[in-house]
């Protein structure tokens, strides 16, 4: 259970959006930010995009085995403007400027296809990527998830499970409590601070070809 005692997955306002802070709450959930309109300008992109199902990257694979056969598939260019220009928030400004000697900002989403019978394991999203011309790799700072199904039941499963660490835990010998239980609500926004343990719940074969469809990755910071 989280420190005080409960599953947290209340979620904030829109409009006490300007004043939410990660200082004070290290994960956000806003329902409804994603209009109907929306939802559906990104699930006609998404039809046309170029899908690789995890069998395809076996890096991630590796990375990630048992999770079923997720896919993944880039964001076009107009796609990708309209999804950052909705993420102008005060409260990832503030986040991303309280880091010191930053030279460089960056940002990096894909969709992402859950079917029935994927999920993903825990991780903290500490893999920080290769460097790059001998320059450390950007540092993940928030992670972003966004969600754009038509539908979603909760006997289909697909939440996704946000942990704190309890006062045993070590790399060598994990240990979790959950803090946060999120369905994917079609048009809600996630994101929490950078590291944090989570995973995807497995979606349920009761989902049938329904998809849990989303767009995810994070905000990052470069430093010398």
């Amino acid at each position: 259970m989280s420190p005080q005692g409960i599953v947290q997955s209340s979620s904030v306002a829109l409009a006490d959006l300007p004043s939410f802070s990660f200082r004070t709450n290290p994960v956000l959930v806003v329902e409804n930010f994603w209009s109907a309109e929306e939802r559906q300008f990104f699930r006609e992109a998404m039809n046309q995009a170029a899908w690789k199902s995890l069998s395809d990257l076996p890096k991630v694979r590796e990375d990630f085995p048992d999770s079923g056969n997720w896919a993944k598939a880039e964001i076009g260019p107009t796609q990708g403007q309209r999804f950052l220009s909705r993420l102008q928030l005060p409260c990832i400004q503030q986040h991303m400027e309280s880091f010191p000697n930053i030279i460089g900002r960056h940002m990096g989403f894909s969709y992402y296809s859950y079917s029935a019978g994927d999920c993903l394991l825990t991780h903290d999203d500490t893999d920080q990527g290769q460097p790059m011309s001998g320059r450390r790799p950007p540092q993940r700072r928030i992670a972003v998830v966004s969600y754009f199904h038509e539908e979603w039941q909760s006997d289909w499963g697909g939440e996704l499970i946000v942990y704190a660490k309890r006062p045993a835990h070590t790399a060598e010998k994990p240990a979790l409590e959950v803090t946060h239980c999120i369905e994917p609500r079609p048009g809600s926004l996630v994101m929490f601070t950078v590291p944090r343990f989570h995973r995807v719940c497995r979606v349920d074969q009761t989902a049938g070809q329904h998809r849990r469809l989303s767009i995810a990755g994070w905000f990052m910071t470069e430093h010398p």
